[in-house]
C-alpha cells in the first residue's frame, strides 16, 4: 500500500479505499478495528468541511458517528483541516490529520451528509467498512445543482435585488443585474478550471464592474441617463461577499473554536478586501463615485411591499449561489424576506440604528429557521446563513475601502465601523436565537 501511495503526486489525491485491507472491507463497520473506525469519522467531518459549515457541526457530526461506533474523537478543526485523535475501550489511540486544498459553500452536500449521520446509528447491523466508503464517496462527488450560466443568473437576481434594498432604482438594479451575471459566471467557469481564489475573485469582481460601467454608458446613450446613478456599481460586485465565513468565523469564536474562528475571518477578511480593492480600481477608473442613491417616489406600503418580494429574490438567488436545493432555497427566501424587511422597517420607519436593527432581523431568521428545522429537519445553517447574506453591509464597506483610497480617511473609518457594528451583531442574532431553543448549544460541553 505505502508503494502505491508513495507513486501518487505529492501524497494529496488519496483513494481511501487504498487506506483498507482486503480483509476488512466486507467487516461490519461496528466490528471494524479502531483506525477503520477512525477513518470514517476523520471523512465525515472533512466532508462536512468542505461544505463551508463551521467547526461546530463538523465536530457534533464527528463525535455522533463516533458515538455510535463505541470510540472517542478528539478534534482539532481549523477553516481546511482536522487533527483528529479516537480512542477505544481497549486503551489504543489512533491519530489521523485530514487537509483540505480548497473551501468552498455546498449546501446541498450539507443536508446530504447530515442525513447521512442522522440515520448512521440505524445502518450498524448491516453496513460494513467498504459500504460506509462507498457512501461517503457518493456523497463527496455528488454533482452540483447548477451550471455556471444559472449561477451567473442567480448573482445577477442577487445583486439587482440587493441593490433596490439598498436604495437603488431600475437604472441601477439593471447595471448590478448584468455586471453580477457576467462576474459570476466566470467566476464559475474559473472555479471550475482550479483556478487559485484570488485569481478568479480578481478577474470576476474586475469583469462585474466594467460590465457595469459598459451597461451605464448604454443607458446614458439611449436614455440620457443622469450621473446620479453610477454608484450602483457596487451592487455588481455584491455577489463575492463571504457570508458564510463571515457568519461562522463569529459563530466559532463564540462557542470558542477559536482557531476555526480566527482563520475562516481572516479568509473573509482577504476576499472582502481584495473584492473591494479590485472594485476601488475600477470607479477609480471610470470616475464613478458612491454617492447616495436618488430617492425613489414610493408611498412607505409600496416600499414595504417591494422591500418583501426583493428579500425572497436576494435570498433565493444566494440560495442557487450556495448549491441549495430548490425546496430549500424556497424556505429560506421565506425566512429571508420576513426578517430583511423587519430590519429595514425597523430602521426606516422606527429610526433604529443599524446594528441593532441586524441584530434583530438575525434573531428572527434564527428562530424561524430552528422552527423549520423542527418540523423539516433541514439543518439550521442552510436556512439562516442565506437568509442574513443579503443583510451584510457590503455597501459600506465598498464605500469604506473607496474613501480610504482616496486618502479621506475620517470618512472611510466612519463607514468601515458602522460595516463592523453590523458585522458583530448578524451572528450574534444567529447565536442569541440557537441559545433560546437548543439545549446542546447553551453548554460548552
Amino acid at each position: 500500500m505505502s508503494r502505491m501511495l508513495l507513486n501518487r503526486p505529492n501524497n494529496m489525491l488519496l483513494d481511501w479505499h487504498l487506506l483498507l485491507d482486503d480483509t476488512s472491507k466486507n467487516r461490519l463497520i461496528k466490528d471494524a478495528a479502531l483506525n477503520e473506525k477512525a477513518l470514517v469519522v476523520g471523512r465525515v467531518g472533512l466532508i462536512l468541511l468542505s461544505c463551508g459549515t463551521g467547526a461546530w457541526r463538523v465536530r457534533e457530526a464527528m463525535n455522533s458517528i463516533a458515538t455510535n461506533l463505541g470510540i472517542i474523537c478528539v478534534a482539532d478543526v481549523g477553516f481546511t483541516s482536522i487533527n483528529l485523535s479516537c480512542f477505544d475501550s481497549a486503551r489504543e489511540s489512533y491519530s489521523q490529520t485530514y487537509v483540505l486544498s480548497g473551501t468552498g459553500v455546498n449546501t446541498d452536500k450539507l443536508s446530504t451528509i447530515d442525513k447521512f449521520v442522522k440515520n448512521f446509528g440505524q445502518q450498524l447491523e448491516t453496513l460494513t467498512v467498504a459500504g460506509v466508503h462507498d457512501q461517503l464517496e457518493t456523497i463527496n462527488k455528488k454533482t452540483a445543482n447548477y451550471n455556471p450560466v444559472i449561477n451567473g443568473l442567480a448573482a445577477a437576481l442577487a445583486c439587482s435585488c440587493f441593490i433596490f434594498l439598498l436604495g437603488g432604482g431600475i437604472p441601477e438594479m439593471i447595471g448590478s443585474f448584468i455586471g453580477a451575471g457576467v462576474g459570476n459566471l466566470v467566476k464559475s467557469l474559473m472555479t471550475r478550471k482550479h483556478y487559485s481564489t484570488l485569481i478568479s475573485l480578481g478577474i470576476a469582481v474586475a469583469v462585474a464592474g466594467l460590465a457595469y460601467v459598459g451597461t451605464f454608458q448604454l443607458m446614458r446613450i439611449f436614455i440620457d441617463l443622469p450621473l446620479s446613478h453610477e454608484s450602483g456599481y457596487i451592487g455588481a460586485m455584491l455577489f463575492v461577499i463571504p457570508g458564510f465565513p463571515f457568519i461562522t468565523s463569529m459563530l466559532d469564536i463564540s462557542k470558542l473554536d477559536m482557531r476555526s474562528g480566527i482563520e475562516r475571518l481572516s479568509y473573509a477578511t482577504m476576499i472582502t478586501v481584495v473584492s473591494a480593492l479590485v472594485g476601488w480600481v475600477i470607479a477609480a477608473s471610470a470616475k464613478f463615485y458612491p454617492a447616495d442613491f436618488v430617492v425613489l417616489p414610493l408611498t412607505t406600503n409600496q416600499i414595504i411591499i417591494l422591500q418583501l418580494i426583493a428579500s425572497f429574490g436576494g435570498v433565493f438567488g444566494f440560495s442557487v449561489m450556495f448549491n441549495s436545493p430548490i425546496n430549500i432555497a424556497i424556505t429560506a427566501s421565506l425566512i429571508g424576506a420576513v426578517a430583511n424587511t423587519t430590519r429595514l422597517s425597523l430602521i426606516s420607519l422606527y429610526h433604529v440604528q443599524p446594528s441593532w436593527a441586524a441584530f434583530i432581523g438575525a434573531l428572527i431568521a434564527g428562530v424561524l429557521a430552528s422552527i423549520v428545522n423542527h418540523y423539516k429537519g433541514y439543518p439550521r445553517i442552510t436556512l439562516t446563513v442565506p437568509a442574513i447574506v443579503i443583510m451584510v453591509p457590503g455597501l459600506y464597506i465598498y464605500k469604506a475601502i473607496y474613501y480610504i483610497g482616496f486618502n479621506q480617511l475620517a470618512t472611510g473609518l466612519l463607514w468601515l465601523n458602522k460595516a463592523i457594528l453590523i458585522i458583530l451583531f448578524l451572528p450574534l442574532g444567529l447565536f442569541v436565537a440557537r441559545s433560546l431553543l437548543d439545549y446542546k448549544w447553551q453548554h460548552f460541553n
